[in-house]
């Protein structure tokens, strides 16, 4: 990476939102109009070999696809049958990801590059199986409680679940950052919450989701993103190929990134070559 140089989010924002809900159940349904109302963008974590599963109030695959397909939502595996990864063999370990990651392709025809782990149950070998299922990311149950980037995508902490008692000082703070000024080298902040949805119904408590949604949405500052749109957005970022002296760079990717450069806005468009 230049060090004379950061990444913004598209816009020029420095600060983006991301979520995260998990199982597919029909308490979605409510969740994603509260997030189409704030305009916020979140990732559901889908167990395909499990639509229409009444005990644990699971869509059917039709309720999923009227739901999702034209959302602008993200669709991510979680395991064919909800596993826990770490717990069992390779070959079982495998399937659950490779026939999740199929099922949903065919179902909604586009390609899932992201999970989250059943459980929160992974290891490094488990790791290893989502690359080599080409898995992209992968979402663990650990709350960091700050607004960094992952350092590894896959085992990409939350900020928090969606319960922590604090999520509305946390998103105070987070809407407050403001970069220090002649920053030359910075890194935008993330915050990222998940849960699942049965929550709010078993606990009687749609007013967290629907609090938080009304004060961090609809912001001009904050890039709402999917959890792919994070990765694949960072990721062009960081494919970024430059000359040695910093001063000619080129975009390999399909997206546009925005940078700062010495403190000039400027945007490398995909498949673009500049002098900066």
């Amino acid at each position: 990476m230049n060090r004379r140089t950061f990444l913004c989010f598209p816009g020029f924002k420095e600060k983006a939102l991301t979520l995260s809900y998990d199982d597919g159940v029909i308490y979605d349904k409510r969740l994603v109009e509260i997030f189409k109302k704030y305009n916020l963008k979140a990732t559901f974590n889908l167990n395909s070999g499990n639509y229409g599963n009444k005990t644990y109030k699971r869509m059917t695959k039709q309720e999923c696809v009227d739901l999702f397909k034209d959302s602008g939502m993200e669709i991510a595996a979680h395991g064919y049958k909800h596993l826990s990864l770490a717990t069992v063999d390779s070959a079982s370990a495998i399937y659950d990801v490779v026939t999740d990651r199929k099922e949903l392709e065919n179902t909604f025809q586009r390609i899932i590059k992201g999970f989250a782990y059943a459980s929160g149950s992974y290891d490094d070998r488990v790791i290893e199986i989502l690359q080599n299922c080409g898995i992209s990311y992968s979402r663990t149950v650990v709350q960091t409680y700050d607004f960094e980037l992952p350092n590894s995508w896959y085992e990409w902490h939350a900020t928090c679940h969606h319960e922590y008692p604090k999520l509305m000082e946390l998103a105070d703070k987070f809407i407050s950052l403001k970069r220090p000024e002649r920053a030359l080298d910075y890194t935008p902040k993330l915050m990222y919450v998940w849960g699942h949805s049965y929550e709010f119904n078993n606990n009687n408590n749609w007013f967290i989701i629907e609090k938080f949604a009304e004060f961090i949405g609809n912001r001009e500052d904050i890039y709402y993103a999917t959890n792919c749109e994070i990765y694949d957005y960072v990721t062009a970022y960081d494919n970024l190929v430059w000359s040695v002296d910093g001063s000619i760079v080129q975009n390999i990717s399909a997206i546009d990134v925005y940078i700062n450069y010495y403190g000039e806005k400027r945007i490398i468009k995909a498949g673009q070559t500049i002098k900066l």
